[in-house]
Formats: C-alpha cells, sequence, structure tokens
C-alpha cells in the first residue's frame, strides 16, 4: 500500500462517500477507507482528523466563500442579500450526486446532523457579523441570516431531488411561500 500519493484527499472523500452509502456511516471504519483508498491510515489522518469531518471538510471555505459574497454584494434588503448570496454561489462545483450522498448520510446519523446543525450556526453568526459590517442593525441581523439559511435549506433540499432545476428559481418560490405563509391571517 502506498504511503501517499497525489490526490489522496479526493480520492479518500469519494471512496469514504462509497463506503457510507454501502454500509453505513457507523459500520465504516477509517482502516477500511484508507483500505480501499489505497494508503494508509495514516495518509488518512493527515487529511481529516477522524471520519465525521470527511463530510464537513469544505465547511470552512464554504462558509468564509459564502461571507464573502455577502461583504460584496450590491445594497439591498438584508434578506435579499443573504439569499442571493447562498443562490447565486456555484453549488455544482461541489457536484451536485456528491452533495446527495452528503446529505443523505447526515441525515441518516443523529450526531452527524447535530454536526451539521453547529456547522450551520457557524455560518449564521459569520452572516450575521457580516451584515452588521454592512451597517444593518444587530437584531435584524441575525434574524436575516437565520431565516435565510432556513428559506436555503428548504429550497436546497428541493433542488438536489430536482435535477435540472435552477437553485435561483427554487429560493425564489421558496421566499414567495414564505411570504404568503406569513401574512396569511389566522382561520
Amino acid at each position: 500500500m502506498p504511503r501517499w500519493e497525489s490526490g489522496s484527499a479526493e480520492r479518500l472523500t469519494r471512496i469514504a462517500m462509497e463506503l457510507f452509502a454501502e454500509k453505513g456511516f457507523e459500520e465504516t471504519s477509517v482502516v477500511e477507507i484508507a483500505k480501499r483508498a489505497r494508503v494508509t491510515t495514516r495518509t488518512f489522518f493527515r487529511y481529516f482528523p477522524d471520519k465525521r469531518e470527511v463530510l464537513f471538510a469544505e465547511s470552512d471555505g464554504l462558509r468564509a466563500a459564502l461571507v464573502e459574497r455577502i461583504r460584496q454584494a450590491p445594497d439591498d434588503e438584508p434578506l435579499a442579500v443573504v439569499l442571493g448570496a447562498l443562490a447565486g454561489f456555484d453549488w455544482d462545483t461541489l457536484g451536485r450526486e456528491a452533495q446527495r450522498q452528503r446529505h443523505a448520510v447526515i441525515a441518516a446519523n443523529p450526531e452527524l446532523l447535530e454536526r451539521d446543525l453547529s456547522k450551520q450556526n457557524d455560518i449564521a453568526v459569520a452572516f450575521t457579523d457580516a451584515l452588521q459590517q454592512r451597517g444593518v442593525d444587530a437584531a435584524v441581523a441575525r434574524l436575516t441570516s437565520r431565516v435565510g439559511l432556513q428559506v436555503f435549506g428548504v429550497a436546497y433540499e428541493r433542488w438536489l431531488s430536482a435535477g435540472d432545476a435552477d437553485l435561483a428559481g427554487i429560493v425564489a418560490e421558496t421566499m414567495a411561500l414564505l411570504s404568503r405563509t406569513a401574512s396569511a391571517r389566522a382561520g
């Protein structure tokens, strides 16, 4: 087994996702991932502190890119800025099938769902800070960040299963649904 090969991180991620789909997250070991990827477990740990982080390795870079989009966005209502940053990101560069697999693995495991919620909270805090730097009131920035992430999350799940659908269009439909729901009168 080679100690190191070019592209090991990508191969480890791909193979880990395959094994998670085949056997489940809990039943897959780091040793199995490394063996199938033709690297040592030491090489695995060079890239990931544990198997859980295979699913979240991109989160810090993604958060930074999204926050930068908020900082650079043209003047608009705060919710439009948040949704524009999220919907305007090129999610296809992450690979839609890989995102579907990741989403399924996380949804099937309570520990991973908890970790995902923690990462979403980190994004919400970073969005709030970025909006405040744009001059948005703290309470408005916090509410906007969290509502925007929830609206996007609902749209994102639909987009993952929708084939060739336009994510920005799904986000707009989801926001319109929220607007109708928020303005509906109680019976």
